[in-house]
């Protein structure tokens, strides 16, 4: 089946459809028109996959994918248009543009943590850009898995854009196949096996991965307040979040001040019992509620440290200085747990962040302006705030993605279009003028070459 109905889609290529600007400008309007009609079904479906609150699916799920599809319509047309780049001396007399053309088969992974908006907004530029896509949703969020699907053959036919459903088995079918993009969204780990796969073609890749992200709170942070973004950026969807902070690293004499700034903002966000709370998540699967759960054993709970396996519940937890070599500083934690360490100096903040590869985010708390720049320009690490957490994510005119081991590649607005771009250079030659010097034979032509290439 994946064989077939890709190359139903190199067919459809080749026909040159895609690359009709109105074509693809008309389609995004009939899938925004679609998206609209349908918002209250994916919310719904968020809430079955994970309890995911409706507030957060419109925030983080539904409000992201229109505002990319607006800004995609509104610019398609001006970001398509050749670019016209200052031409090289040597070349003169010439016009030199920079053309956008489609990759062409593109492939989807998407994860199930955002499991509408990490599937639909790339989906949405590889469209605008003029390839055909085959989307691969997340087995683990069936509901949202299926109105994607639904929602993808209404507006589509499936030799332009599919999903296709299905476990690991199928993913590895995929990655079998020769794609002309192929952009993921997930773990290390997979991101990993993806860009194995991606090899074999020499296929190009996106890969939107993660990492440990650090949160730094300095001596001179407004504690009260840091806590109520902390406690938002890090338990919004139960912290299965890519670019949560991962682990606090906090000025010694601020610690005690900051669990209790930390305890109320959770009390405030989600009540003293916040498995009753309508406004906190669950953990995706019983598979990761046992790895968190065991990321809790010997642990100092000093809030939270509450489950429930019935309903796959971790309470907001944070955790007291736990050691280094601990389960719980090992790898990214993508839960509702957070670790405190303390620090008396910025040498002690290296000998930690040093442990991890570069991380996806950073995040530090100060009023110092100059301790500020210098961490953010000292580490290494995709993107971040300074006095706030995720928020980065929300402007369009930055770029979003990984260095290192936290991913390859980056999108967002007009980024994201240009990420399923290939630029193909062109320059245009004159015919009224042309240098002899550059032609054989060569002799004598050596001084005047030299000169000519400094002057330049």
């Amino acid at each position: 089946m994946i064989p077939e109905l890709l190359q139903s889609q190199k067919d459809y290529f080749k026909t040159g459809e895609t690359k009709n600007i109105n074509f693809r400008k008309k389609l995004l309007k009939k899938l925004r028109e679609e998206l609209v009609n349908q918002e209250n079904a994916i919310i719904e479906a968020l809430a079955k996959d994970f309890n995911k609150p409706a507030f957060e699916s419109v925030l983080t799920e539904t409000s992201v994918v229109l505002s990319d599809l607006d800004l995609m319509i509104k610019n398609l047309k001006k970001w398509s248009k050749p670019k016209r780049v200052i031409p090289a001396l040597l070349n003169f007399p010439s016009t030199d543009k920079l053309y956008s053309e489609p990759y062409g088969q593109t492939l989807i992974i998407a994860p199930w943590n955002y499991p509408y908006q990490l599937a639909i907004a790339p989906m949405v530029a590889a469209i605008a850009a003029g390839n055909t896509v085959i989307l691969k949703p997340s087995e683990l969020t069936p509901n949202t898995s299926a109105l994607l699907k639904n929602i993808i053959e209404k507006v589509f036919k499936p030799e332009h854009v599919s999903v296709v459903e299905g476990g690991v088995d199928v993913s590895t079918k995929l990655l079998e196949q020769r794609w002309d993009y192929i952009f993921f969204t997930g773990s290390v780990n997979v991101g990993k096996i993806v860009a194995k796969a991606a090899a074999n073609y020499l296929t190009p890749v996106t890969l939107e991965l993660g990492g440990k992200n650090p949160c730094i709170i300095d001596e001179t942070a407004n504690i009260k307040l840091t806590a109520k973004r902390i406690v938002w950026g890090k338990f919004i969807n139960a912290g299965q979040t890519c670019i949560a902070p991962d682990y606090i690293l906090i000025q010694k004499n601020k610690k005690e001040e900051f669990y209790i700034a930390i305890q109320n903002e959770i009390e405030n966000a989600y009540s003293k019992n916040p498995e009753n709370s309508e406004d906190f998540c669950r953990i995706i699967n019983t598979k990761n509620f046992e790895r968190l759960k065991n990321m809790l054993v010997n642990q100092k709970c000093i809030i939270g440290g509450i489950t429930n396996a019935k309903n796959n519940y971790i309470a907001p937890t944070v955790i007291d200085e736990p050691s280094i070599d601990s389960e719980v500083m090992q790898d990214e934690i993508f839960g509702p747990i957070l670790p405190v360490i303390s620090y008396k100096d910025e040498n002690e903040i290296e000998s930690i962040i040093s442990n991890y590869n570069k991380p996806l985010s950073l995040y530090v708390f100060t009023n110092n302006s100059t301790k500020a720049k210098n961490i953010i320009e000292k580490y290494s690490f995709g993107g971040g705030c300074i006095n706030d957490t995720v928020v980065h994510f929300a402007n369009h005119r930055l770029p979003f993605g990984g260095v290192g081991n936290s991913g390859i590649g980056a999108y967002h607005g007009k980024l994201s279009f240009d990420t399923f771009s290939h630029k193909k250079a062109i320059v245009k030659k004159g015919n009224w003028l042309d240098l002899p010097v550059r032609y054989a034979p060569y002799n004598g032509k050596l001084k005047t070459i030299k000169k000519f290439l400094k002057w330049i």
